[in-house]
């Protein structure tokens, strides 16, 4: 499907965004599925959980205040005129923004507030989005040797061409701190994407949000662990043990089957460890603040502990100010730190665990 064949659109304007405060920003962001939403929608966020997108659009939880940590963020902010005259000054393109917070005419749960916009030498109008990164993590723009955009950035911009009806979107990623120091890259619309990820928005929206029923954690395990760590609170001893059934006890028993696997393995493969790792997070969910579970399977009964574990530690910023201030005296600014143990201990049917 071409451009030409494809019926255009125009969006709609949901609001001008030029004099909202951030509060307010972040309650219209609320009313829809917005471009920085999109991978972890589909999975494909190396930062956030669906589960993460939901608490935020039900305002149980800011996930804008969890990606990444705030000097990055800030440093994107502050340097987005930046990179905007760096493209300017390496394509020739016109850049100018439009403070206004587009809405699909069609499918009102997409939303877009886009960086900038590009006037082509043909009169034709592109998306530019300005990404910030550091020079260690530049090689996420390209692919066994090939360039690309890392496909986190690469859903939001197909998001913003989708509700803009806008075929052309390109990236400006700076890594360092000279004009060259710059990384390019350009998409087209694809519309087989496109009503793929217009399905999954549609599905989250309204089989999730909408019906206030939270997805699923489908996530790695890192990612879902971080997640679970935001929301779940402390461990409580005191919580029931919870049950494992259904789908939780069949996880159960190919965490320890992929476990038996590792041990007998000679090559200790990524996938194996990845695919460790997620179930663990997976089971560590439906636990939630509880510490222990059971799941009696073929006549066996499998306890899973995941036990706080305490230990005295000075964090980071204390021990700069101590170092500093108080070198003398540290121990008055220990603080207690809490990680959980996670185990399963397999027994007969009907012991005690």
């Amino acid at each position: 499907e071409t451009a030409q064949e494809r019926k255009r659109y125009s969006p709609l304007v949901l609001t001008e965004t030029e004099s909202l405060s951030r509060n307010q920003w972040l309650e219209y962001r609320r009313l829809g599925i917005g471009g920085s939403d999109v991978a972890a929608i589909m999975g494909i966020s190396p930062f956030r959980t669906a589960r993460d997108v939901y608490y935020d659009k039900l305002g149980i939880a800011e996930v804008e205040g969890y990606e990444g940590n705030w000097v990055a963020m800030e440093m994107g902010n502050l340097l987005e005129g930046l990179v905007a005259e760096i493209f300017r000054h390496k394509t020739g393109f016109e850049v100018y923004q439009v403070k206004k917070m587009f809405q699909h005419p069609a499918h009102r749960f997409m939303l877009a507030d886009v960086d900038s916009f590009i006037t082509m030498p043909d009169g034709t109008k592109a998306i530019l989005e300005i990404k910030t990164t550091n020079y260690n993590a530049k090689g996420r723009w390209w692919r066994d040797g090939m360039e690309t955009v890392p496909p986190y950035y690469e859903a939001q911009g197909r998001h913003y061409m989708a509700v803009t009806d806008i075929d052309r979107v390109f990236f400006c990623c700076l890594y360092g701190n000279t004009e060259d120091e710059t990384i390019i890259r350009e998409l087209r619309r694809d519309a087989a994407y496109e009503e793929e990820m217009i399905f999954l928005e549609r599905q989250f929206w309204e089989g999730h949000v909408q019906k206030k029923v939270p997805p699923p954690y489908l996530e790695d395990g890192d990612v879902i662990l971080e997640s679970l760590c935001r929301y779940c609170g402390p461990a409580d001893k005191g919580l029931p043990t919870v049950p494992l059934e259904g789908q939780m006890a069949s996880n159960l028993m190919r965490y320890l089957r992929l476990q038996e696997e590792k041990k007998d393995s000679e090559k200790d493969t990524k996938k194996l460890k990845d695919d460790i790792q997620r179930l663990q997070a997976i089971l560590v969910a439906e636990m939630g603040r509880s510490c222990t579970a059971i799941c009696d399977r073929d006549g066996r009964r499998y306890t899973v502990t995941y036990n706080p574990v305490r230990k005295p530690v000075i964090e980071k910023d204390d021990m700069a100010r101590l170092k500093l201030l108080y070198p003398e005296i540290y121990e008055q600014f220990v603080t207690i730190s809490e990680f959980r143990k996670f185990h399963v201990k397999a027994s007969d049917a009907g012991e005690a665990a």
